[in-house]
Order: C-alpha cells, then sequence, then structure tokens
C-alpha cells in the first residue's frame, strides 16, 4: 500500500474505534502499512519489534495504550485500577531508555480514578499536544541553526529517524530540516544508515524523499570522513533521554558523531521535547542503555551475514556528554550543556532538593499543600552547594542578605556567612523591639505582617532576599517593600523551592528570581 502520513490525519498513530492506528515503521520504505492495535501485548509487541519507534512516539503510544486497558478493564465505566496499573508497568517496561514511555504511561495513569473516558481524552490531548510542541521546537531550532551555520544552501547531517514517524506529527531534529528546506536552507541532507536497523536509510531518506528534500545516505562510519571533507555544516539529532546535567541517550552512533563534529568545530544540536528530560538522573552514568538482540548485527531481513556462532555488542543507544553538545533546544528553551555551568550544577542541585522534600496535603489547613523541607537541612553540604549556585547566580550583585521569618532565617544565615555580608531579619509582627517598618500580605491561608527595625536596612544598600518557599509570593512581595521604603535596592530574590500553578513568580516578576527547585503545587 503507497500513501503518506498526510492521508492518515497527519499523524503516525492516532486512536480509532477503540484501537491504536500506527504506521508499521517496519514495512518501510517498500510499504506503508497501518496496524490495527486492539490489546496492550499488541501494543508492546509493536514498541519491542520497533513497529513504533521514535521516544515522543512511544511515550504517546504508553499514554494510548493505558487508555486501551482503561476501556478493556471497565464495568459501566468503573476501571479496575490494580489491572489497568499492572499493564501500565509492562507498558513502561517495553523499552528502558526511553523516559517518553514512563512519561506518558504516567501522565495517563493520572487520570484512571475519573474513568476510561478520561484516560482516553487526556491520551488525545497528548497527541494533539505533540503537533504544537513540536511546531515550537522546530522554530526554535531553526532560527538557532540560521544564527550558528553561513548564510548560504547548508550541507546537514542527520542521525536515526526524527521526523513525523518518530513522534506524532511535525518531528524534532528533521522537523526542523525540513522546515529549513521549506526556507530554501538546505543544499544536502547526509543521512546515516543507522545501524543496526537501518533507520536512517530506511526511515528518514523515506520521509526525506516524500519532502522532495535532496539528500544522500552514507554508512555510519563515513560520517567524520565527510565532516573532514568540509561537508556537513550542522549536525541534527533527538534524544530519548537528557539527564540534569545535558548528557543525552540517542541511537548507537550519536556519541561518535558527537565527538567528530568537536573535533572539526561542527555544530552539534539536539532537538527533543521537554518530556525527554529526567531532572532524576544527575549524569548519562546512570541511564539504563538497552542492549538488542545480537541477530540485529550478525544478520538483516532473514539473511546471515556473519559466522552462525558469533556473538555481538549491540546496544541501542548511546550516552554523549552534554560537554560535547552545541545546544539542546526544546519547545520551551536553548540550553548549552557544555558552556553553561548553570545547567551542570543547578540541575543536578535541583534534583537533590527534589529527592529531599516531604509533601503533607491539607497542612497546616484543608487544600494546602505544605512541602517540608527538614530533610534538606540534614543532608550533608547541600547547603554549601545552594550557596555557590546563588554565588554564580548574583556573582558581586548584593551586599546584605534579607531574610524571612523562619525557615528563610538558615538559608539566609548560611549565604551571608558565605558571602560575607551582613545579615537582616525580616520578622513576623510583634517580634522585632523598638521602631519598625511593617508590611501587611496575604498568604495560601490568611493574612500576615512582616517587620524590619528602622536602620536594619540601609539607603543604597544592593539587597538579596531570601525565603525557603515561594507560593503566591506574598512573604518575598512584603520583604521587597520593607527593603525599598529603607531606600535600599533588591538585587534579586532566592527561594529553595517554588510551587508551580501558583500566582508567585508572575506577582514577582519585575525582580530577578531564582527558585532552586519547582514542585506542583
Amino acid at each position: 500500500m503507497s500513501t503518506s502520513i498526510d492521508q492518515n490525519h497527519g499523524f503516525s498513530l492516532y486512536w480509532q474505534e477503540n484501537a491504536i492506528m500506527a504506521v508499521d515503521q517496519r514495512a518501510l520504505p517498500h510499504a506503508f502499512e497501518l496496524l490495527r492495535l486492539e490489546s496492550v501485548d499488541e501494543l508492546i509487541a509493536a514498541i519491542r519489534t520497533l513497529a513504533v519507534r521514535g521516544a515522543p512516539a512511544v511515550g504517546l503510544a504508553g499514554a494510548l495504550g493505558v487508555a486501551l486497558s482503561a476501556q478493556t478493564h471497565q464495568t459501566e465505566g468503573t476501571v479496575d485500577e490494580g489491572a489497568v496499573r499492572a499493564d501500565a508497568a509492562r507498558l513502561a517496561a517495553a523499552r528502558p531508555t526511553a523516559v517518553n514511555l514512563a512519561w506518558g504511561v504516567g501522565r495517563a495513569l493520572e487520570q484512571v480514578p475519573n474513568g476510561p473516558h478520561a484516560v482516553l481524552d487526556e491520551a488525545m490531548r497528548m497527541v494533539t499536544e505533540d503537533a504544537a510542541i513540536n511546531s515550537a521546537a522546530v522554530a526554535r531550532t531553526t532560527e538557532l541553526v540560521e544564527s550558528l551555520v553561513p548564510d548560504r544552501p547548508l550541507r546537514l547531517l542527520t542521525h536515526c529517524n526524527t521526523g513525523r514517524l518518530a513522534t506524532a506529527a511535525v518531528g524534532t531534529a528533521l522537523g526542523t530540516i525540513l522546515e529549513l528546506s521549506r526556507r530554501g536552507r538546505v543544499k544536502e541532507v547526509l543521512v546515516d544508515e543507522t545501524r543496526p536497523l537501518l533507520q536512517g536509510s530506511r526511515l528518514t531518506a523515506w520521509e526525506l524523499g516524500q519532502a522532495e528534500v535532496p539528500y544522500r545516505i552514507c554508512v555510519d562510519s563515513a560520517a567524520a570522513a565527510a565532516m573532514s571533507r568540509g561537508l556537513v555544516d550542522c549536525v541534527l539529532v533527538g534524544a530519548d533521554r537528557i539527564t540534569a546535567n545535558g548528557d543525552t541517550a540517542n541511537k548507537i552512533g550519536t556519541y561518535g558523531l558527537a565527538v567528530a563534529a568537536a573535533r572539526h568545530g561542527i555544530p552539534f544540536i539536539v532537538v527533543a521535547p521537554e518530556s525527554s528530560w529526567d531532572m532524576a538522573l544527575p549524569d548519562g552514568n546512570a541511564i539504563d542503555v538497552e542492549e538488542r538482540d545480537a541477530a540485529e548485527v550478525t544478520g538483516f531481513a532473514g539473511a546471515g551475514a556473519a559466522p552462525s556462532d558469533a556473538g555481538a555488542f549491540n546496544p541501542a543507544f548511546d550516552v554523549t556528554p552534554g560537554e560535547l553538545i552545541t545546544a539542546i533546544v526544546t519547545e520551551n528553551r536553548v540550553v548549552r550543556p557544555g558552556r553553561d555551568s548553570r545547567l551542570r550544577h543547578g540541575e543536578v542541585l535541583r534534583t537533590r532538593i527534589g529527592a529531599l522534600l516531604e509533601a503533607f496535603p491539607d497542612h497546616p489547613r484543608a487544600g494546602v499543600v505544605c512541602q517540608d523541607l527538614s530533610a534538606l537541612y540534614t543532608e550533608p553540604g547541600l547547603l554549601n552547594d545552594v550557596y555557590e549556585q546563588v554565588r554564580e547566580h548574583f556573582s558581586g550583585e548584593f551586599d546584605r542578605i534579607v531574610a524571612v521569618e523562619s525557615r528563610g532565617f538558615i538559608l539566609g544565615a548560611v549565604l551571608a556567612v558565605r558571602a560575607g555580608v551582613p545579615l537582616t531579619l525580616a520578622r513576623k509582627a510583634g517580634k522585632l523591639p523598638g521602631h519598625v517598618h511593617s508590611v501587611g500580605y496575604s498568604l495560601e491561608y490568611g493574612d500576615d505582617r512582616l517587620e524590619i527595625r528602622h536602620g536594619a536596612v540601609a539607603p543604597g544598600d544592593r539587597v538579596l532576599c531570601v525565603d525557603d518557599v515561594l507560593a503566591t509570593g506574598g512573604t518575598l512581595l512584603a520583604a521587597v517593600d520593607l527593603v525599598e521604603a529603607a531606600q535600599a535596592e533588591v538585587v534579586g530574590l532566592v527561594t529553595l523551592v517554588a510551587l508551580s500553578g501558583l500566582p508567585g513568580p508572575e506577582r514577582l516578576e519585575r525582580y530577578e528570581l531564582l527558585s532552586l527547585c519547582e514542585v506542583a503545587a
């Protein structure tokens, strides 16, 4: 059957009449075939055999698989949660390296208590979102590439497949190549064949041919030689998992490309959605790299290509150190791990803080979630690392700390001692003797006042205001008002934790804000 993705809803996978429809990527480029997957077992088999592949696509397939399970294990709208969670665990384990699979399964699972229709709605929402996410990442990457390379038709190199087949729609790295082509910026694309299953020569070449973009296929081992001969202006690849320090896992052979690109001074750009970031892993050493069957190397398409008793080293992925990557581009940001120490240290610190938090719902009153930071203060060296991050972010910009009662005092004291600057304590009403500046403010659960003594902050001081948790922003905003009432300058704000979904950052947008960890409210 000869057709295209555009003739099938514009998506490489979608939901149709209680089943998952997906392009069978094993059949390409010789045939365009659609799979109808009616059970979780069929979906797991499709993922493991790479009929459905590509990190974003398997994440979406995982979400649709949870929806399929919820429909299967339901009676009159009531879902057997135990059965669905068992299916979800099997789905998430189908391929271990790509974090998107567990992400997609987990997001759909959150809707299970709301019934099968809610699960399906969430999965379908994710499929639709994928196109918008990829479009945003492509636009951002295209602008970056045009800023880094010569103003002429470009010779690009890509590895594996990162187009519509690897996502629901649009693509990531290959989507960027297609956008550059639409702008008239592409002379030629070198397509790595991509061992062991030739996703480059089978799938990427097919997508480029469909889009009428000029390309040539090269064996993986020829890529470095192409760079040495000036045939490559930029390398564009995807990622299956990105760790906190910017190391990336991608199809085997990517690491070698990054080394060669660094040797020849060629931009090496990774394009992936935010869902590919795994902040729980500090670096690439912790990534579980999938090892596949030796037969994928010792033969192809059922024909032997090596001695019958030959073994094989056949990892599906390798890990590229962040220091070799020019930029990682997502739908939201451009990160330069090779030169940005804030990423290397800051993201690892964020992960450490997040792991030590403990949430207590309905404290101090119903509807409020208390994020307890007690464990942070028992972690040896953590506050010292916090200081290093603050020092790097606000280097030389402050000469006084104002700390908010009460746990802000701990952070404020550490920062003041390490920075060698005075510390001023902003206290709740009635705690300070003498004349005070006083400001009222609202909390999630009531109203309060914050005060500092007259003369505790001098006119012209450059002040860093610190607190432990940022929620609605009322407390820190009160601290800012106190500093400014003393005719001093607020140069920045620091919190250990910010609660996402609350208006704190928006209320404080006039000031430089460093939140070391963000968690859901």
